[in-house]
């Protein structure tokens, strides 16, 4: 009975430390083997950008803006996005992407949910 407590602690240890560990680095490694080139990607600093070039192991290229390519190490992707729209594909230049399931167009004066009534501190009794 002296060691039951101790062995709640192992236990305590393990499910709030180790488990979660190892489901991160599950996670980490599913999304290093979704990359490919073309394929959208979040980089660990909130960069957006496109997978350019895979050829080092340890490293992507990802193109950030039209003819801006940088390398990052691969750990550094968060996350693999899925292509703007459903469909892949680049976009060409003065071409605008509009997603109606991401970016609804909400139109205030017809959409009441869209009105903003709450109090505020402003004059216009909008919260600043």
């Amino acid at each position: 009975m002296e060691l039951f407590p101790l062995l709640l602690l192992v236990l305590a240890f393990v499910a709030l430390v180790v488990l979660p560990a190892r489901a991160r680095k599950r996670q980490q490694t599913q999304t290093q083997s979704a990359l490919a080139i073309g394929v959208p990607v979040i980089m660990a600093g909130g960069v957006h950008g496109t997978v350019a070039g895979l050829g080092d192991p340890e490293t992507v290229r990802v193109e950030i803006a039209p003819g801006v390519v940088v390398t990052y190490a691969r750990q550094a992707v968060l996350q693999v996005r899925p292509p703007a729209g459903g469909v892949a594909g680049p976009v060409v230049a003065g071409e605008t992407v509009v997603d109606p399931a991401v970016d609804p167009v909400v139109d205030p004066a017809v959409d009441e949910t869209a009105r903003d009534d709450r109090r505020g501190d402003g004059s216009t009794g909008k919260t600043l």
